[in-house]
Formats: C-alpha cells, structure tokens, sequence
C-alpha cells in the first residue's frame, strides 16, 4: 500500500521523470500535490501499470490532484546540459508552473538538484512507496509516450509507436537506415560504438 504523504502538515510535491534513457524525444517531468488523506485502488509506479491503466489514471490524477504541472526539456537541451541536469531541469519547471508553492519536494531516486531553499527527500523507489510520486510518474510517462507517437507520424521507421524512443533493436535498425532525427539527442550513443563511427563518417 502506497503511503498518501511524507508528513502530517506540509504541503508535499511528488516529482518524477520520464524517457532519461531513451535515444531521441524530450525528457518529461511531472510535479503533483495530492490531498493528505488521497486515496486510488489502483495508483502504483507506472512501470507496472497496464498502458490502458495509465491512461485511466492520467485523467484521474489530473481531476482529482490539488496541483500538477507537466514539463519537459529538449533534446538540444539535453546534450547542452547532460541527461542527470536536464532530468532536474525538467522537474525543476515543473515545480515552477505549479500554482502553489510546496514546503516538501519528494522526488524519486537518489539524486536532486536543490529547488529554491525548499526542502527535498530522495526517495528511491518513491515511485512506488508515494502516492505522489507515482501520480507525477504516471502523468510524466503518458505525455511522454503520446508525444512519441505523434512524433512517429512525423518520423516514421524509428518504431516510436511501440519503443517510444527507447534503444531497442528497430529503434537502432531506424537510426542505421536513415540516419538520426531531428529530435535524437546527439550526445547519446545511438548504435553499438563501429556502427556509431560508421554512421558519423557518412555524414
């Protein structure tokens, strides 16, 4: 059973993001405040939810959270700034879109980057030990995934449909056909290292 809240009587914000290891595609982030005493039957980390129970929860989360806020960070920008700050940027904004500021930022994982002078919990596998965490976990990884198949009509031979950006063989079988997108992140190793030289020698 997921816990509703870290303390008794802060305003907490569960942050997590999606898409960090993925080859092309933003990084998306998502910030939530949830009631103390919230409650869902099904609410968990959105790895082991159904995409059919994601969807569900995207629109219940976003009917019944206090607050949330959906960001995300470029593929230009990540190979600016490396994938660890642009995951934090990416959580970063969204805390800022938030409407209401919060006095305890809960994050999941081990790492963060100080937001303001708000205090902060590293939580790893908050996403599945926080109600919070897993709700910005869910609204994170459904916009992220429905970008992707958007950006597959518009990029087609990639398999985004399915792999969403990850680096699965269709997804490296695309890249060594047609070379990377407009929206791969550069600073990634896209196919195996003799592949990689191969691919940047032609261009």
């Amino acid at each position: 059973m997921l816990q509703s809240s870290f303390t008794r009587d802060k305003l907490e914000a569960g942050c997590d993001e999606a898409g960090r290891g993925c080859l092309a595609g933003p990084v998306f982030a998502a910030a939530v405040i949830l009631e103390k005493n919230y409650t869902h039957p099904f609410l968990r980390d959105s790895k082991k939810l159904s995409a059919h129970q994601r969807d569900q929860l995207f629109e219940d989360i976003q009917k019944e959270a206090i607050e949330y806020s959906i960001q995300q960070v470029s593929p230009a920008e990540i190979d600016e700034i490396n994938i660890l700050n642009a995951s934090f940027l990416a959580m970063h904004r969204a805390l800022d879109a938030l409407k209401k500021e919060p006095e305890l930022i809960l994050v999941d994982g081990n790492r963060f980057k100080p937001y303001k002078k708000i205090p902060f919990e590293c939580i790893i596998k908050g996403d599945d030990k926080f109600l919070s965490i897993a709700a910005a976990s869910i609204l994170a990884k459904v916009s992220r995934d429905r970008y992707m198949i958007q950006m597959d009509a518009q990029y087609p031979g990639y398999g985004w449909d399915s792999n969403m950006g990850y680096p699965t063989k269709a997804h490296r079988m695309g890249i060594q056909e047609l070379g990377p997108s407009a929206i791969h992140r550069m600073s990634f190793r896209l196919l195996p290292e003799n592949e990689q030289l191969e691919l940047f020698n032609q261009k």
